[in-house]
């Protein structure tokens, strides 16, 4: 039954998707940025129904005040990587427009691709470093300024239930250039659709949204570790059952 809703749901994106790209492609001649995010934004949000009808996969968010308030209050949204869900559901939950930075690649790919290409974010050649970051830093600095908040992934791919990957320090780093605070979010993704899984399980997946972390005057490296053990602690709490192993390793106290 898990599979064939998952087929569903995965046509209902292969459908919506095809006349989608074709109008955010057309529509960016004529489109501002902001309407052009919101159009997307609908679309995502079709995809987070028809996993909530299809699925029957719920959402169930804490920390909605912990967003920094005021059209344009600068912010840069540090996020858990789990699933593909969270790149669907974290921008149907903020009340502004988020502009992802993301590998450049993506915007190859037919339809989908196609339509973010458009769209005003940060797509980086991961192969050039060093220009890349002053890509990320430009350009986050002018979407700051517009109200854009910037999101970023700190561990940089889809990581398994359970698992901490490699957090890197450029959301921190950015943070620290533009003096934007830190926005760290916990996203319990993988219980309902695990990493590279075509299958999604009935549940609930937990977004937890931390407060606000000043990044005036700090180091990006010591910055990025308080976002890491915040996120990997609101972890444990949102999903327990994930880290019994891990649980179960500690020394007992004597």
């Amino acid at each position: 039954m898990h599979y064939l809703r998952s087929l569903i749901h995965g046509l209902w994106m292969l459908v919506t998707v095809i006349p989608w790209g074709i109008w955010m492609v057309l529509s960016s001649a004529w489109s501002s940025g902001e309407q052009m995010y919101w159009k997307a934004e609908r679309w995502l949000s079709w995809q987070i129904d028809g996993l909530r009808i299809v699925c029957g996969v719920q959402v169930r968010v804490t920390g909605m005040e912990n967003l920094p308030e005021g059209k344009k209050s600068p912010a840069i949204l540090l996020a858990k990587h789990q699933s593909t869900l969270e790149t669907f559901l974290i921008p149907t939950l903020m009340p502004h427009p988020l502009a992802f930075v993301f590998k450049r690649e993506l915007i190859y790919i037919p339809f989908f691709g196609w339509a973010i290409g458009r769209m005003d974010m940060i797509h980086i050649d991961r192969s050039q470093r060093a220009q890349a970051f002053n890509k990320v830093v430009e350009q986050g600095k002018r979407l700051l300024a517009e109200g854009v908040w910037v999101i970023m992934f700190p561990e940089g791919t889809r990581i398994p239930r359970g698992k901490a990957g490699n957090y890197k320090s450029g959301g921190t780093r950015l943070a620290v250039a533009t003096g934007a605070p830190v926005i760290p979010i916990a996203v319990a993704s993988a219980k309902c659709w695990p990493r590279k899984s075509f299958i999604k399980h009935p549940g609930v997946v937990d977004v937890s949204i931390g407060k606000p972390i000043p990044s005036v005057g700090r180091n990006p490296e010591e910055l990025m570790r308080e976002v890491e053990a915040w996120i990997e602690g609101e972890m444990r709490r949102l999903d327990p059952e994930a880290y019994v192993e891990e649980s179960s390793r500690e020394p007992a106290q004597v």
